[in-house]
């Protein structure tokens, strides 16, 4: 019999609307363990600590600041973000830190803009030694979202990780973003998820509840039941409906 994938609540996308502490009641008592966010420095670091710990809730992820990998210019600043992440993460009891790795450089072959990345990588990495936190980065689709991104395909994110060669370096692979970029979903999670930290979830085309669109959540949720993932799955969709009845859904979902 398969596990239970955990479920993560993104409350600055499924609940965008509602009061940190009216989302954190609602996905409590909705029957969700997990919640995650997008810009820690944008947040009360004191009330979501305390509001954590009176749910009982774990913090599954939340990003680091959003500073360009790819151009070697602006790794210092880079590697100061994730720094100053690499603290806050540590006082939400938080594991994962999402970073996004900047848009494509014009001019610049391709190749230096990776192997910059790589190298910027290799430097956090050794922030990242010893500790428990890992930072996974987030190929995005540029078709409909993210406009000259560098990072789209999850080969090359898995490429680098690679290169990296550091257990605290995966990748986050969005099931919304990876369908648009490149499909074959199924093959390309289960052959890489060694390499793989965290997963977003959104349904295609819109980016709304996961049971709208083409993706068989379903089966996806299936085949990663059957590896030996044991992170986290972020729900990060813009609801159309009641969000009680898409996060109940997706909950399902999960927990088959």
């Amino acid at each position: 019999m398969t596990a239970a994938v955990k479920p993560s609540v993104c409350i600055d996308a499924v609940l965008a609307d509602m009061a940190t502490p009216d989302a954190l009641a609602l996905i409590k008592e909705l029957g969700f363990d997990a919640f995650e966010f997008w810009c820690w420095w944008e947040k009360d670091m004191e009330e979501l600590a305390t509001l954590s710990q009176q749910h009982g809730m774990t913090i599954a992820a939340c990003c680091t600041k959003f500073i360009s990998l790819v151009d070697p210019a602006a790794r210092a600043d880079y590697l100061a973000g994730l720094e100053a992440s690499i603290a806050a993460a540590a006082k939400l009891n938080c594991k994962t830190l999402i970073s996004q790795v900047g848009d494509f450089l014009p001019g610049v072959p391709r190749q230096e803009q990776h192997e910059s990345l790589v190298a910027g990588l290799q430097e956090a990495a050794q922030m990242l030694n010893g500790s428990d936190i890992t930072l996974v980065i987030e190929p995005l689709n540029d078709q409909v979202d993210h406009a000259g991104y560098y990072l789209v395909r999850s080969d090359e994110a898995f490429a680098i990780v690679d290169k990296v060669a550091s257990p605290n370096i995966k990748v986050v692979f969005d099931i919304y973003h990876q369908q648009i970029s490149e499909g074959h979903l199924i093959h390309n999670i289960t052959n890489n998820i060694s390499k793989i930290g965290h997963f977003h979830a959104a349904g295609n085309p819109g980016r709304n509840e996961l049971a709208r669109g083409e993706i068989n959540y379903s089966a996806v949720f299936d085949a990663i039941r059957a590896t030996d993932y044991e992170g986290f799955v972020g729900l990060e969709y813009w609801p159309v409906e009641d969000p009680e009845k898409g996060l109940n859904a997706a909950k399902k979902m999960l927990s088959v």
